[in-house]
């Protein structure tokens, strides 16, 4: 085997660390052109509420506003956030602007002025009316009969053939059964059952979000943007300002923190169609408030688990049923319910394994995509449980897993059964070191002191644990890359 490697075994230094260092103009606030109009939004004061009438004339009156926009005066045109490839397993559930606002934060009405006083002013000039509709504040009564719907719109729908239902504020819903759960749980020699809940997070990227376009000498329209994904940017904001793709040029700089929130197409469509209106160059940045109550969290998924092992620690049966909340819109929604199933049940080989995801809308902030992208919403339940399940056995949980975990070589019947809309996709591990991980971590965190009196320090004591994580990166058969040559 070959040793003399250059760059295995070396540090490698960054291409742009020098250029971070010195300050150099590498993110988008850097490079906003000079004179660029500033905008400012009015958000929703209301979680739930219609826009009975809205009044801009005095705001449209004052010193150096430039444009303003609402639901009068823009294409309604339905579309998701999401960035995710066409055609998106999101709902088509969102507009520009709308005339009913779904959770506190939700956008009423947006100014474009000289200055960001100047814009401030005029946003709190605006005069609405709204009649305020009941909320639902919690994702377990969303789907009650008599609940208020959230999405009473006749647009609303889906471009792949998944279960929604916005009269019962269903955004998605997915499951599959692989042999027979009952027969699995009786089999069992022991058998474990808890609740969960996984909370709102936010993703805090140093940079909130912020974009600027512009209309070049060329007749093109040019979005710079903090973004994760510049083409769906193109081809979702080409949609909705109803300006030809090829028209639009997405540009990408340095972005400072992404982690999935930056996955979504939020300020693009709006400095855009500014910009296209105004001529000149539009800017637009959140604050830290605006990025934690108008941007994207994590799903928040309450799951109820259950497990059943033979003595020897065998896995029979694996249930999850899992309520997830998406807010008061479904970006990301069925792609992230069939991640909580779909990434981390194939952990564990099992013959009889019951899934169903249900997400519901709620007048709650809007999440989206978040590191782990589901993964982790499931981790939680399952490795808490694992435990429970290993304590029951009265087996150690390092040799439960060891048992029962996936190998190379090995495929999983969760990869056929679980896909957004379609069977999933056959695939198997190439390779897989867990069962060495497991053994060199214990050795590493001293776990055969686990269990003695934990050692206090400060108002602090510290204890040992373990969990098993399973991701996968990419998407099978779907990534691709391409380039088009022209001579």
């Amino acid at each position: 085997m070959k040793r003399d490697f250059k760059v295995v075994h070396h540090s490698v230094a960054k291409v742009d660390s020098l250029s971070m260092a010195l300050g150099k103009p590498l993110y988008v606030p850097d490079l906003v052109p000079p004179g660029a109009l500033q905008v400012k939004m009015l958000w929703s004061p209301h979680a739930h509420a219609r826009i009975v009438s809205i009044d801009t004339t005095e705001a449209e009156a004052m010193p150096g506003v430039r444009c303003i926009l609402h639901h009068e005066n823009v294409p309604r045109i339905e579309h998701t956030t999401a960035g995710q490839g066409h055609p998106e397993p999101s709902p088509y559930d969102t507009f520009m602007f709308d005339n009913k606002v779904r959770h506190v934060g939700d956008r009423v009405a947006a100014v474009a002025a000289d200055t960001v006083a100047q814009a401030e002013a005029a946003v709190a000039a605006i005069k609405v009316e709204y009649e305020v509709l009941p909320p639902i504040l919690d994702a377990e009564v969303a789907m009650d009969e008599g609940a208020p719907v959230i999405h009473d719109e006749p647009e609303a729908h889906v471009v792949i053939p998944t279960p929604f239902d916005p009269a019962r504020n269903l955004a998605a819903q997915v499951g599959m059964d692989i042999g027979k759960l009952e027969d699995g749980l009786a089999e069992a020699d022991a058998v474990c059952e808890d609740e969960y809940a996984v909370h709102f997070a936010q993703h805090c990227p140093m940079e909130p979000h912020c974009a600027f376009a512009q209309v070049a000498a060329d007749g093109r329209l040019y979005i710079t943007t903090s973004t994760q994904v510049p083409f769906h940017v193109r081809r979702i904001v080409s949609r909705i300002i109803e300006v030809p793709i090829q028209k639009i040029r997405v540009i990408k700089p340095r972005i400072g923190g992404g982690f999935g929130t930056k996955q979504e197409i939020l300020l693009e469509g709006v400095v855009a169609l500014m910009a296209w209106r105004t001529g000149k160059p539009v800017y637009w940045k959140y604050t830290r408030e605006e990025e934690f109550v108008s941007s994207r969290t994590r799903h928040p998924v309450r799951i109820r688990m259950k497990l059943g092992a033979k003595k020897d620690g065998t896995m029979t049966a694996i249930s999850m049923d899992a309520l997830s909340n998406t807010g008061a819109y479904g970006a990301h929604s069925l792609t992230v319910a069939c991640n909580v199933g779909g990434k981390m049940l194939p952990l564990y080989r099992c013959p009889n394994i019951h899934f169903d995801a249900q997400v519901v809308y709620t007048n709650m902030p809007v999440p989206g995509a978040y590191r782990g992208y589901g993964a982790t919403q499931a981790a939680f339940p399952l490795e808490c449980m694992m435990d429970e399940l290993a304590e029951k056995l009265g087996i150690d949980p390092l040799k439960l897993r060891t048992i029962n975990h996936i190998k190379a070589g090995e495929t999983s019947p969760v990869f056929r059964a679980l896909g957004e809309g379609k069977p999933g996709i056959e695939q198997s591990i190439g390779s897989c070191a867990l069962g060495k991980c497991i053994s060199e971590g214990a050795k590493a965190i001293g776990w055969k002191k686990r269990g003695q009196p934990a050692k206090k320090k400060g108002r602090f004591r510290r204890g040992i644990g373990m969990a098993c994580l399973m991701q996968g990166s990419s998407i099978p058969e779907i990534d691709m890359g391409a380039a088009t040559m022209k001579m």
